[in-house]
């Protein structure tokens, strides 16, 4: 099935070993996602790497939350993802794109970025690996 962008809120939770609840925000819901800064540990803040036409939006969003100051010091993982896909764009154009080697320069927080693919599980132990890093969690 063809994926649908995120609408609304998921919660999940994750034993790393110790449980961590991860709140998913569909990028729809940017207007409120400030509501939910002061909870946040780490952020994950993923992409469509295959969807050119929404790079600009996605960039626009991710520098809003790189600036809020709750997040001044949270670490930050961009994940590209649906790699899986034909058409998707390379890690080495995404971050082009995104102009990340200056965000990452000017950002106040940690910024790692991952190339992912959700539907066959590519980069999905790194993300893991970096969740546990980034809250201080034994491996």
């Amino acid at each position: 099935p063809v994926p649908v962008p995120q609408v609304g809120t998921n919660l999940t939770d994750l034993r790393l070993p110790r449980r961590v609840t991860v709140r998913e925000l569909g990028g729809c819901m940017g207007p409120i996602w400030p509501s939910y800064y002061s909870e946040c540990s780490a952020l994950l803040f993923v992409v469509d790497a295959s969807n050119p036409a929404q790079v600009s939006s996605s960039c626009i969003q991710l520098l809003s939350v790189l600036s809020a100051a709750p997040l001044a010091s949270v670490p930050v993982l961009v994940l590209f993802n649906k790699i899986d896909l034909p058409c998707y764009m390379s890690l080495v154009e995404m971050k082009s794109l995104f102009r990340m080697q200056d965000i990452v320069s000017c950002a106040s927080q940690p910024i790692t970025t991952l190339e992912t693919s959700a539907r066959d599980g590519t980069g999905l132990a790194a993300v893991l690996q970096w969740l546990r890093s980034a809250l201080k969690e034994p491996c």
